[in-house]
This record gives structure tokens, C-alpha cells and sequence, in this order.
């Protein structure tokens, strides 16, 4: 199937921001969606879309879920402290599932497979990555780009960085930097405020999505997402504290800081390893996309004013 028709179903694995936000990109299509999760529930999605419940780890209840699809979106991930245990076998279950298919598979991926490199962040950077959660994200890349080559399944992968937006409530740019922002409080951000900090809107994390599910040329390939331009997570949070309506007021949270957060709550723990990330410049460079598709970015400052207006409506 080269071309993708408005009446051909698109299934999206995973309700949390970046799932939704795919199928918010979708509906905008007018897409026949079903979205997948372990529960069948998700109250946040759009109307129009089918909401079902599937077993993600197993191959054949991927088989049965994606049965006549043309595109499948996976933004389903294990919790955060377990990813080298079971984010490989979620993945293979899925590309074996899909491929039984025939559908296309768009992967979203993070940044964590390069590793701590100098300069700017591209596609065809190695996977070098020495974290445990660095290798395992490099292996899950080399597994698809195996699969795809091997004909397994037609698969393209979407990086992105950091993200924020409707629903993203745990990332760095989360409710602990909005939520005390729309109070007046301080904010506690990760690592050195004064670095730049390439940060990702998750609507346009999932606008390319939708985008490489379109592009037969897209396939076989990794493509780091639009992003606004760069700047340092000061200024970020200054404009985010500047849409709440208040004077900006923040600190930086180092190595040590997760450490001793991390004797309470495991995520921070294992965000020890990352820190690297917020130590020196994060730049992601995206015009390989750009390029191919179109710089179609969010402005920073709409996206935040469309990210604050959502926190405001969670009060």
C-alpha cells in the first residue's frame, strides 16, 4: 500500500500525551482511529475515536487489534524505572504483530540512544549511548531498523526531545514547572537553567507522526520532530511564568538533587543517569524533517499559552 486513504484505520498503542496527541492529529484528518490500551478506557481522547483494550506484550492480541489497519503509531512504553526489562519484548511483540499485518508502524523514540555527544543532536549520529537506558533505547532502534530491512515490517522512527503540553504532567517541562508557575510558587527545573535546551510541544511531536504514517519515503528511517528554536530553559520558563502572570522564580536541580529525591521516588532515581543531558547544551537539530515534509513548529510562545490554558483548565 503506497497511499493512504482518509477511510483506512490508523491504530495508536498508548494513552498517555504523546498517544493522544497522535490522535489528535488524526482526528484533524478525519481518520477512522482506534486507540489501544491494557484498560479500553481513556476518557482524554478524542470522540471519534474507537477506544480499545489489548495486550501489548502479546503478539497475537497485537495481530487481532491492528487486523485491516494501514498505520500504527506506537507510543505505549512500560513505566519508567523498567525499561531494560521490558520495553524490548512491548516492542518486539509489537513489530511482529503489525507486520503479520502489513500495516506501516511509526515508533516514537527519545534522544537517549546517542549517548553524551558533543554538538548538536542528528539522525545520523551512532547509538552509542552508555546508559542503561541509552543502550536499550539504541537497541530497540537497531531491532526496527533490522526488522524493516529484513521485511518484517515497514517501519519509520520520530525523536523527539524533552516534550511538554496537554497531558505531559510527569517530563522535565510538567506540572512541577506549570503548577507552580499558575500558583506564584518557585519552580524546581532539571540542571543548569542557563543552558540551551531544546524542548519538543507534544502536538507537534504528533502532527509528525501522522505526517511519517502519510510518506511511503519516510519509511526505514529515524526523523527528530519540529521544534521551535532553541533557547535556554530560563528563558523557557521565564515565558511560561510570564503566561501565568507572574514575576519568574525558579532554581536548578543537579545529580545530587535527583539522588536525594531519589531515596523517595524511583523515577528521580532513575533520572540520575540522564543528568548529563542538562549539564551541558541540548541542542536537536530537525532539518533532515524539515526538509522532507516541512518546518510546521508551534511558535514557543503559542505553545506554552496553549499549554498553560490546559493546566488552568485542570484547576
Amino acid at each position: 500500500m503506497n497511499a493512504v486513504d482518509s477511510k483506512d484505520l490508523h491504530v495508536v498503542f498508548g494513552t498517555g500525551p504523546l498517544g493522544l496527541a497522535v490522535a489528535r492529529a488524526l482526528a484533524r484528518r478525519g481518520r477512522r482511529i482506534r486507540v489501544v490500551n491494557r484498560k479500553g478506557a481513556a476518557p482524554a481522547a478524542d470522540a471519534a475515536a474507537e477506544i480499545v483494550p489489548a495486550d501489548a506484550y502479546d503478539a497475537e492480541s497485537v495481530r487481532s487489534v491492528t487486523r485491516g489497519a494501514a498505520v500504527v503509531y506506537q507510543c505505549a512504553q512500560p513505566g519508567y524505572t523498567q525499561w531494560p526489562q521490558k520495553f524490548p519484548a512491548l516492542q518486539s511483540a509489537i513489530v511482529e504483530g503489525v507486520g503479520a499485518n502489513g500495516a506501516r508502524l511509526i515508533v516514537a523514540e527519545n534522544l537517549y540512544m546517542y549517548g553524551d555527544v558533543p554538538g548538536p543532536l542528528r539522525e545520523d549520529l551512532p547509538c552509542a549511548a552508555a546508559t542503561r537506558k541509552g543502550r536499550t533505547r539504541a537497541e530497540m532502534a537497531d531491532a526496527l531498523l533490522e526488522a524493516h530491512r529484513a521485511g518484517k515490517v515497514r517501519v519509520a522512527m520520530a525523536r523527539g526531545s524533552d516534550f511538554f503540553g496537554p497531558w505531559a504532567l510527569g517530563s522535565a517541562l510538567g506540572e512541577r514547572i506549570f503548577g507552580p508557575a499558575l500558583k506564584g510558587k518557585s519552580a524546581s527545573a532539571a540542571g543548569n537553567l542557563d543552558l540551551p535546551h531544546t524542548y519538543t510541544f507534544i502536538d507537534d511531536f504528533g502532527e509528525a507522526m501522522a505526517v511519517l504514517g502519510e510518506r511511503e519515503e519516510s519509511l526505514g528511517q529515524a526523523w527528530h520532530v519540529p521544534n521551535a528554536p532553541t533557547l535556554t530553559t530560563r528563558q523557557v520558563i521565564t515565558m511560561i511564568f510570564h503566561e501565568a502572570g507572574g514575576p519568574p522564580k525558579m532554581s536548578g536541580m543537579g545529580r545530587l538533587g535527583f539522588r536525594l529525591a531519589g531515596l523517595f521516588i524511583p523515577e528521580a532515581r532513575e533520572m540520575v543517569e540522564m543528568a548529563y543531558e542538562f549539564e551541558k547544551p541540548f541542542v536537536v537539530d530537525s532539518g533532515k524533517y524539515a526538509s522532507a515534509f516541512g518546518d510546521h513548529f508551534t511558535p514557543l510562545p503559542e505553545a506554552l499559552r496553549r499549554t498553560v490554558t490546559w493546566y488552568r483548565s485542570r484547576s
